[in-house]
């Protein structure tokens, strides 16, 4: 119990559980007659103060003084998951392996997650959120961008995923390749790693509904959505190697090709991408950099008649050259000086690391 009186989070204490009963909200479940004990319901903090702020409330009293209570607006009902789940929907077997067995025919992935599941999870955080940013880090086979598919088809949705992996090889594998004579940077060596052999090809395989040898998958999916997973989905992708580069490089504006495709992302994934400034400046309708400052009055021109860019990416090592941009810019604009932070991150002590 805690110091104040309420009741730990596995149960109410006697004294609380007195209290509460006294309330209304605390009743008697059924029997258990293998344990010889009766369970006990009641109402916890959380609820109690729903109904003090009138999104629950008192509809009637039952025999035994236990007050019968029901949502004002059902669409504010908070539902929480439980520890266990056991649906058959998240069976790891049926809706993990053999399901990217349909997806990928030959390819092996220990242990994928149930699709079913992660799309359980996912719902109860963004179910009402259809514009969310999904960060999986660890992503292995791509699961998660496949239930963010799966949530956006169903309510229309505009739901993006950002997944993360290495492209590491299995021990196994790794015996066997190198019996061959490859090794780790080997065209066929990468081939066989968990990026270029699972996770793309699955999340290519779940958007087009073929499998990589571009035969229809066979199947459905299953509860929520049932369809043919042959249909496919209704989304953009883009696969993206995360690289060091050479700081004197970039500095350089020599690399800004490789750099393009994160200033997209940052901007918010939306509209025509930037890959080229050899103009000195461009902008769409969601971001614009600009690399030659003689020509910051076209480029904020070009800014102004885009509101619906958000950021403006500033290519320049000058303190008062940033600053003199950025007080023209609109004040919906995000100003970023380009490449500053980025070179910070190599520096050491008093010199510069490139990796």
């Amino acid at each position: 119990m805690l110091n104040d009186g309420q009741s730990a989070t596995w149960g109410a204490v006697p004294g609380a559980a007195r209290a509460i009963l006294d309330e209304g909200f605390l009743r008697l479940g059924d029997y258990d007659a293998e344990t010889k004990r009766w369970s006990i319901h009641y109402v916890r903090g959380g609820d109690r103060k729903r109904i003090e702020e009138g999104i629950i409330a008192v509809v009637g009293e039952r025999p035994d003084g236990s007050k019968d209570l029901a949502y004002v607006d059902v669409t504010k009902r908070k539902n929480f998951p439980k520890t266990v789940w056991n649906r058959t929907a998240h069976d790891a077997t049926a809706h993990g392996t053999r399901l990217l067995k349909e997806l990928l025919p030959g390819r092996k992935f220990p242990f994928p997650k149930a699709l079913y599941a992660v799309e359980d999870v996912l719902r109860f955080f963004v179910a009402d959120k259809p514009d969310a940013i999904i960060l999986d880090f660890f992503s292995g086979s791509g699961t998660t961008a496949h239930a963010v598919m799966r949530l956006n088809k169903q309510d229309g949705g505009r739901r993006r995923a950002i997944i993360v992996t290495n492209n590491e090889v299995s021990a196994e594998e790794q015996a066997e390749l190198r019996d061959q004579n490859l090794r780790p940077g080997d065209v066929a060596w990468e081939r066989r790693g968990i990026c270029e052999f699972i996770t793309n090809p699955r999340i290519t395989a779940a958007v087009t509904g073929l499998t990589p040898e571009r035969v229809p998958i066979k199947g459905d999916y299953k509860f929520t959505d049932e369809f043919p997973m042959a249909d496919g989905f209704e989304e953009n992708v883009e696969f993206f190697t995360l690289t060091y580069e050479a700081p004197l490089r970039v500095a350089s504006n020599r690399e800004f090709a490789r750099i393009a495709p994160l200033l997209w992302m940052r901007a918010g994934f939306r509209g025509r991408r930037i890959n080229d400034i050899s103009g000195g400046w461009d902008v769409t309708d969601a971001y614009g950099v600009l690399a030659d400052l003689d020509q910051t009055d076209a480029f904020l021109a070009a800014i102004e008649e885009a509101p619906d860019a958000a950021i403006a990416f500033v290519v320049t090592n000058e303190d008062r050259l940033f600053e003199a941009v950025v007080r023209e810019l609109p004040e919906s604009v995000e100003p970023v000086r380009l490449y500053e932070a980025y070179l910070r991150n190599f520096e050491i002590e008093t010199g510069r690391s490139s990796l």
